[in-house]
């Protein structure tokens, strides 16, 4: 007899599943249960539907050959019978059997398996006028459609967006370019809260300056201003800002609701617990997508990371594991990448928050390069910034931001994968060619350059740490660039400095005694380390380069004051 298989959620994991098991297993009867109108869209692409990138919705729900993914579709060329308007409201594991309602009308059915792919729910902010006209999450593909409907018929000039996660900052993106005057409100001190440590963060912010994005980070949204129901304005902890369209994307919520009710355990991330497998407390039940935690790859750390292409991946493991193939499903690596204002920003592995909450040693270098061979037209600046574990020199994870990142980001997962280390990362048989790449890419000099520090050989300043210290006048700055570099542009603030071109570091004194702190730099930090070798042989003791120079320079210059 053919084993029923009944799915709740209709969207990524659920539809994968139901696709994935019909191709394996011709007889199942496979059942899928989704409480919204539609099925199998693709939200991620929303955005860039906003911005007009996306010409057509349907983009987003139909096949490539024009064809919606309805309920019709799926029963006639899939053969899984998927029922949209389906609630469903608890699940009787003893009986194996689930209560829905549809159309009003409450209904049961009994499984063989359940396959749980509930997703998850925007957080909403418990305020002051937050269910006013005007305010969405922009999760949904009903919340796209109000957002277009509103910007053409309400006349919207003033946009407001609370959080600077992937959403909030796409978003920014495609406002700006419909000639919205565009601010992001965000409670932490940085923009991709999630994916960057602070000085890529601000370098990040620093590349896009210019675009016309009001950015207040460090505030909290405390209220909504309406009018007759219709929001007028945001008001912070600092400011009141006018807006008549605002996007909540301060993150979303696993929908674990008839997981807990029903007994399934719940991890600590407070999505329901599964196993390799992807089974969850009850064998006969799998869950995956947004409701299910993962694991990292590198911490080993029970996480939560709400992202379609994990979710798809779900779906195609728990179909193979119903058909009986037992295969594991390795975890995640917080894989992230994000265009905004044509500069990518990514992120895979682990950050240095998430290092020291996994108790993790380890060092990091930030290292600018160029995205091909500097002198081939197009050529665009990467800053990377690569962490690796104190001692064993296991890479523990990479971030980027700059021109086309994306390959390296997707590189790094490779060698996260396999527990690459600092070596194997040098050794990578990366391609090369002119219009691709630079002989050394840019992931080999970064991992030469943190077992260099690791190993001693290089003594390294942050550029966020040697921010924190800039003004307070301690050290001697010594700019080993050539004149012409150090007058075109120069770190501002800096009480006392030299400029000290490499090619003279060798037979230069410096003016000061040999134990005063100093700190080289140059465009890259290839010639500043150089100079700090020079300066360490010379007798001076307490040298470090500036990681980066100017190019991974993320703060005030003083072309910035001119």
């Amino acid at each position: 007899m053919a084993k029923r298989v009944v799915i709740i959620g209709g969207v990524a994991t659920g539809m994968k599943t139901a696709s994935r098991l019909r191709r394996r297993d011709k007889d199942a009867e496979i059942i899928v249960l989704e409480r919204g109108p539609e099925l199998s869209y693709g939200a991620c692409g929303f955005p860039y539907y906003i911005s007009g990138e996306v010409k057509s919705f349907n983009s987003f729900d139909h096949t490539p050959q024009g064809v919606k993914r309805d309920a019709d579709f799926f029963r006639k060329v899939k053969g899984i019978d998927a029922r949209v308007g389906c609630n469903v409201t608890a699940i009787d594991r003893v009986a194996k059997k689930v209560t829905y309602v549809e159309h009003g009308d409450t209904k049961e059915l009994s499984y063989d398996v359940l396959v749980l792919g509930t997703g998850s729910t925007p957080v909403r902010l418990p305020l002051e006028n937050a269910d006013a006209q005007g305010i969405h999450s922009f999760w949904f593909p009903w919340e796209v459609h109000a957002v277009e409907a509103e910007i053409k018929e309400r006349g919207v000039t003033d946009v407001v967006i609370i959080g600077a996660g992937f959403i909030g900052m796409e978003l920014a993106e495609a406002f700006i370019h419909r000639g919205l005057n565009t601010s992001i409100v965000e409670m932490q001190d940085r923009l991709l809260p999630q994916l960057l440590d602070k000085e890529m963060a601000d370098l990040l912010r620093r590349e896009i300056a210019k675009e016309g994005l009001n950015l207040y980070l460090e505030e909290k949204t405390v209220a909504f201003e309406a009018v007759d129901g219709i929001v007028t304005a945001v008001k912070t902890d600092k400011r009141t800002i006018p807006a008549q369209l605002v996007i909540v994307a301060v993150g979303v919520r696993p929908n674990v609701e008839l997981a807990k009710t029903a007994g399934l355990e719940i991890g600590p991330t407070g999505c329901i617990a599964v196993n390799a497998y992807l089974q969850t407390s009850d064998p006969a039940i799998y869950a995956g997508g947004d409701c299910a935690e993962n694991t990292h790859r590198v911490s080993g750390a029970k996480i939560f990371t709400p992202m379609g292409s994990t979710a798809n991946k779900h779906g195609r493991v728990i179909a193979d594991n119903i058909c009986g193939d037992a295969i594991k499903y390795p975890g995640v690596l917080g894989t992230g990448v994000c265009r905004i204002f044509g500069v990518s920003a990514g992120s895979v592995g682990l950050n240095e928050r998430s290092a020291a909450a996994a108790g993790l040693k380890f060092k990091s270098v930030v290292a600018p390069g160029f995205d091909r061979l500097g002198y081939m037209p197009g050529a665009g600046r990467i800053v990377v910034k690569l962490l690796a574990e104190e001692g064993t020199e296991r890479v523990l994870g990479l971030q980027a931001v700059g021109a086309n990142v994306d390959k390296r980001i997707d590189t790094m997962v490779a060698a996260l994968s396999f527990g690459a280390t600092l070596e194997d990362l040098s050794n990578f048989d990366i391609a090369y060619a002119p219009p691709f790449n630079g002989p050394i890419d840019n992931l080999a000099t970064a991992a030469n350059v943190l077992h260099n520090k690791m190993t001693g050989q290089m003594q390294s300043i942050n550029p966020k740490d040697f921010e924190a210290q800039r003004a307070k006048g301690d050290y001697l700055f010594v700019d080993v660039r050539t004149p012409r570099e150090v007058a075109a542009n120069r770190i501002a603030g800096i009480p006392d400095r030299v400029n000290v071109p490499l090619d003279q570091v060798r037979e230069c004194e410096l003016p000061c005694d040999k134990n005063k702190e100093i700190i080289t730099s140059c465009q890259i930090d290839l010639r500043g380390y150089e100079a700090e070798v020079m300066l360490r042989a010379k007798g001076y003791t307490n040298v470090k380069s500036l990681e980066g120079g100017m190019s991974g320079w993320p703060y005030g210059t003083e072309r910035d004051a001119k």
